[in-house]
């Protein structure tokens, strides 16, 4: 799922034919790109009010890098040591490929205006011996310790959201569904072109066919994407959000499409079945932009709205601690 275009990329390879050598070669160089100076002109400049940095999560049987993003402290040196901030748990999108960097635009945005703390999860990318179960355990278990050591991160635990775009809208999705009976109460999910379906469905949506492709999404990596996802002997069904067997009682959801985009049906899909089972569910359609147009601010204009929508989603969100029960506490 590939998301930086405008800058020198590596070539774009046989998806179907490559190795599992060729994948990880183009994956180092794509990512590079990604994370890179150059790649700001198509991917944003962070918000300056917004101090980032990596860190390492130690978690069960591995460590994993996450991207924090906290409300930078004034030329007075206020704000530096602020504590109970919501928590916002992110995940970028690219399934075999990505990283937290290409996010930086959005993600410290929400940093700085919300304020919150952001926790970028830098996932493990699908390979052949890295299924999709892989990154959802990763969303899953930093969502979780993040929270269990709240104190440390400076965050109210009462005031938790989480926030994914493409395979990392549905990693956050997933965490929604599991949150509902395991805990931590989440007061918001943000789902961005979600691609919620690795079931062999996925490519009867009729968007698939559509806009099978297009500049940031095509329908061989698609196909790449959910060989990749599911091995054999997997059940697809459980990695897919848009068949979970009950979606009542979730978090408040934003879910945001992108008309030309392969996998728009997956996400209109999926707020009908969220708005069917009753969990409050807003669906925004931005006409005219494709994949991942959240990722490319320098290229496509609607981006910003986007932003300003998911911030202002948040904000109402986040605003104020609510109960198991539904109330709300300040």
């Amino acid at each position: 799922m590939s998301e930086v275009t405008a800058v020198q990329r590596p070539p774009e390879p046989d998806w179907l034919a490559m190795t599992a050598e060729e994948l990880a070669a183009y994956r180092d160089a794509e990512n590079r790109v990604r994370a890179s100076d150059a790649a700001r002109a198509v991917t944003g400049q962070p918000d300056p009010g917004a101090a980032i940095h990596w860190q390492d999560v130690a978690l069960p049987g591995r460590e994993l890098p996450v991207r924090v993003y906290r409300p930078a402290p004034g030329r007075d040196g206020a704000g530096a040591d602020r504590t109970e901030l919501p928590l916002v748990l992110h995940v970028h999108g690219g399934g075999f490929v990505g990283t937290a960097v290409q996010c930086d635009w959005v993600t410290s945005h929400i940093a700085a205006r919300l304020p919150a703390v952001v926790v970028s999860v830098e996932h493990r990318l699908l390979d052949p011996r890295t299924p999709l179960s892989a990154a959802v355990a990763d969303g899953w278990d930093v969502l979780q310790h993040v929270v269990k050591h709240a104190a440390q991160w400076g965050i109210d635990p009462a005031r938790t959201a989480v926030f994914g775009e493409s395979c990392g809208a549905l990693i956050s999705a997933l965490a929604a569904i599991r949150a509902k009976e395991a805990g931590p109460h989440l007061q918001a999910q943000v789902l961005v072109n979600p691609a919620v379906d690795v079931t062999e469905t996925m490519f009867d949506h009729p968007s698939v066919a559509e806009y099978a492709h297009t500049p940031t999404l095509t329908e061989p990596q698609l196909r790449l994407f959910q060989r990749l996802a599911v091995p054999p002997g997997v059940d697809a069904r459980a990695l897919s959000p848009l068949y979970a067997d009950d979606l009542k009682g979730l978090a408040p959801a934003l879910v945001v499409v992108p008309t030309h985009d392969a996998v728009a049906d997956h996400g209109r899909r999926y707020a009908e079945r969220l708005q069917a089972a009753g969990t409050p569910t807003r669906l925004t359609e931005y006409p005219g932009a494709g994949h991942a147009f959240l990722s490319m601010p320098g290229l496509v204009e609607q981006a910003e709205a986007a932003r300003t929508e998911i911030l202002e989603f948040l904000r109402a969100a986040l605003a104020a601690r609510t109960t198991h029960d539904g109330r709300k506490t300040q």
